[in-house]
């Protein structure tokens, strides 16, 4: 009678309660909430090392792409005095006026160099412009100051010089994607493209996915068959053809690339075979090395292993019934495999050939070392003006666009493919 009378007392206000009296209903949401709070907290480590090593490296090179302020924090009154002008001829005598007296202050505070480097980004050679002017600008006490400054270089009396300042005042702009283009902004503000003769980058883009695509292509087909023999080898020897296809990750990557530099160079151990059973002349030895043909045959070797452990994951699963079922239903062995096999190993292929493919793009050790002038890619570029040049803000330009058509060509995929079609294992 008790228990009936406290089942009374919970259903008669027709909420459900808890032992402890709280509504069923705030209990799950309690519960729910505390779920949460533990999963976000094991979870955070992993959020805090993407954030920190993934998503902070890319707004920072995302920013510095379009934000340099080298010059207006070196040259303030020149900068405040270009904002006036019109761009039409020279600036008024004022803004030379402001010219000399940043000079004089950059040469003492020995930021000059910096602002110097900024103009030279967009118009080379007028670096030593200001470096050389800085240093007799304290000469300059009084007026014309125009003159005096053309006295000192024929340089300052160029209208460009002066709209080039006047573009690269402003602390952000699209300057350095234009570079990126090889495009650049011309004196009446309109965006053109650069002479023939000095278009650099998308050349390199271009080379760049294509030689990822034929990279990729290779290692598709080359993986194709050693992923199927590792399949259905027996164990003791598909486990040795594994140790064969993993012994590269056991190797550092200098050592593999040396390896084929002295394999393909033309005193190299294939050009002394290709001679020694008369295919070539010892005069005529082929150039396989520093060019195209390094690059690719190099970059093959490294990323193979990449396309065949996708692939050999999904063929694994496929059971062998499904074949001999076709052949037993009169289909040929081509057939049989065509119809039936090939198709289920599709979504290994897609896994392995997405992931060769942007490993490609990013690849700059190997084409540095084997690639010569014919076999650099996009990457190459970016680590020149990372470490010598010193153009963090061209090669953060480089590396945005790099990193927007590799999206673009993930959408494109996942688009036509599909993304959730792919396996790993």
């Amino acid at each position: 009678m008790a228990d009936q009378a406290a089942i009374q007392d919970e259903f008669s206000d027709g909420v459900l309660r808890a032992a402890d009296g709280t509504p069923l209903r705030k209990k799950l949401r309690q519960s729910l909430r505390r779920r949460r709070s533990q999963a976000l907290m094991l979870t955070l480590p992993l959020i805090l090392f993407m954030v920190v090593t993934f998503v902070l490296p890319i707004g920072q090179m995302l920013l510095r792409s379009t934000h340099n302020a080298a010059f207006p924090n070196a040259l303030p009154k020149v900068t405040a005095a270009l904002a006036n002008w019109d761009g039409q001829d020279l600036p008024p005598e004022s803004t030379f006026k402001a010219m000399v007296e940043d000079l004089t202050l950059a040469r003492k505070e020995k930021t000059i160099g910096r602002a110097a480097t900024r103009v030279n980004y967009d118009f080379p050679g007028t670096r030593s412009l200001f470096t050389s002017s800085s240093r007799k600008a304290k000469k300059i006490t009084e007026p014309p100051y125009k003159d005096a400054l053309i006295k000192l270089s024929k340089k300052w009396a160029d209208p460009e010089v002066w709209s080039t300042m006047k573009r690269v005042s402003a602390e952000y702009s699209a300057g350095f994607y234009l570079a990126s283009l090889d495009m650049k902004e011309n004196s009446a503000g309109d965006y053109v493209q650069k002479a023939e003769e000095r278009r650099i980058y998308v050349p390199l883009f271009i080379r760049t996915l294509w030689m990822s695509a034929l990279i990729t292509l290779i290692c598709a087909i080359l993986a194709y068959p050693i992923a199927y023999l590792l399949s259905v080898l027996p164990l003791r020897y598909s486990n040795l053809l594994m140790i064969l296809v993993l012994l590269p990750f056991w190797t550092s990557l200098l050592v593999r690339t040396t390896a084929w530099i002295a394999i393909l160079q033309s005193q190299g151990v294939l050009n002394d075979i290709l001679v020694a059973i008369g295919v070539v002349s010892d005069d005529g030895r082929l150039q396989l090395i520093y060019n195209r043909t390094g690059t690719i045959v190099a970059m093959v070797h490294i990323l193979l292993p990449f396309m065949v452990l996708p692939l050999y994951s999904v063929m694994k699963t496929i059971p062998p019934s499904l074949v001999r079922a076709a052949r037993s239903m009169g289909a040929t062995e081509t057939t049989a495999h065509m119809r039936i096999y090939f198709p289920l190993t599709l979504p290994g292929i897609a896994a392995g050939t997405l992931l060769v493919f942007i490993l490609a793009i990013g690849y700059y050790i190997t084409p540095a070392l084997v690639g010569g002038q014919s076999g650099q890619l996009i990457s190459n570029m970016i680590a020149f003006h990372m470490k010598q040049s010193l153009n963090w803000s061209l090669a953060a330009a480089l590396g945005a666009i790099l990193l927007a058509g590799v999206l673009i060509l993930y959408w494109l995929y996942n688009r036509l493919i599909g993304v959730d079609n792919m396996k790993f294992g």
